[in-house]
């Protein structure tokens, strides 16, 4: 009785968009692999009889009007209690089988996330530009932020409650699997990745994924979080720069200058200390933003021992 108590409380987050063709078989597939899970469906403006569908499968489903990915999984991480949150797309091309495993190994080790990557069989079911473009991506947020996952987009996740009820997500679209991953890494959260089986959409589904569009808002949202989460790393940069040009603009200067003890190129001069000025600011701007970002990071680290500290305090009423 008392291990029953004690056992945790699991969510399955299914995000859909148009995805009746699939979605019957994803709460089917998760309700056999954990039984114990609740099964929540959140319907992002589907046209197509995804709510319906999904509501006769037995899932619990509930409507997100603002469109996006991003936006569907912030209402999901607000709305849904749990004690472990399995985040999989509809589309049934995760394998559902693997999520006790992935369950376990959150428990097990005591990890915040675990990211199910990408393991294929048919080179139909993970175009290569998408591939492409997920290591390229990928790759540039391991340079960022200094260390990262093999398949930081992949839409098939566990976490603990902790990690979900300190994530601000601000997200709107897909890029919102890369603020996951961030927000771990930023926090020095314990996380895993695991390979999992990784298949073709069914018939009569199509992905909504636009590999040049979703990769350029991706590849807009890692600089902005750069910028926001090192902020003295990013206007540094951006210093160096203006430090540069103004010495490549300034050298010939200098060199008429020492020969001729003149400065015809007045003008010229007037941009190069403007330069360095700006770079001046922008590397105060750094330091300013830099400890109000320290401060913003200390305040989400708070909140993510809050809810490890309420848990437990949960656990020790449990007679």
């Amino acid at each position: 009785m008392e291990a029953a108590e004690q056992a945790p409380r699991i969510a399955v987050l299914v995000p859909c968009h148009n995805e009746a063709a699939a979605i019957a078989k994803v709460i089917a597939d998760f309700r056999a692999s954990l039984p114990a899970a609740d099964i929540h469906v959140f319907d992002n403006n589907s046209t197509d009889g995804t709510a319906q569908v999904a509501r006769a499968a037995g899932a619990s489903v509930r409507h997100v009007q603002l469109q996006g990915k991003g936006n569907v999984v912030r209402r999901m991480f607000a709305e849904v209690d749990a004690d472990i949150y399995v985040l999989v797309d509809g589309d049934d091309t995760y394998d559902a089988a693997a999520a006790p495993m992935l369950v376990e190994r959150l428990r097990s080790d005591d990890l915040d996330m675990i990211v199910g990557s990408r393991a294929h069989q048919d080179a139909a079911a993970y175009r290569s530009g998408h591939r492409t473009g997920n290591v390229l991506l990928t790759r540039c947020v391991g340079l960022l932020f200094g260390r990262s996952f093999d398949d930081m987009l992949s839409g098939y996740r566990v976490f603990s409650r902790r990690y979900v009820k300190s994530f601000p997500a601000h997200s709107s679209g897909f890029e919102i699997e890369t603020e996951l991953a961030v927000h771990a890494l930023q926090q020095r959260m314990p996380v895993a990745e695991v390979a999992t089986a990784y298949g073709v959409r069914p018939e009569g589904s199509a992905s909504k994924l636009r590999t040049y569009r979703d990769g350029t808002r991706i590849l807009f949202m890692i600089a902005r979080l750069f910028k926001n989460e090192r902020p003295l790393a990013f206007f540094s940069i951006l210093t160096a720069l203006c430090v540069l040009v103004s010495l490549v603009l300034a050298w010939p200067l200098l060199l008429t200058y020492l020969q001729t003890g003149l400065v015809p190129r007045f003008p010229t001069a007037i941009l190069c200390v403007a330069l360095v000025l700006l770079g001046a600011i922008l590397f105060a701007c750094g330091l300013i933003l830099d400890t109000v970002t320290r401060g913003r990071i200390e305040f989400k680290h708070l909140m993510y021992l809050s809810v490890s500290a309420a848990k437990r305090a949960r656990a020790a009423r449990v007679p």
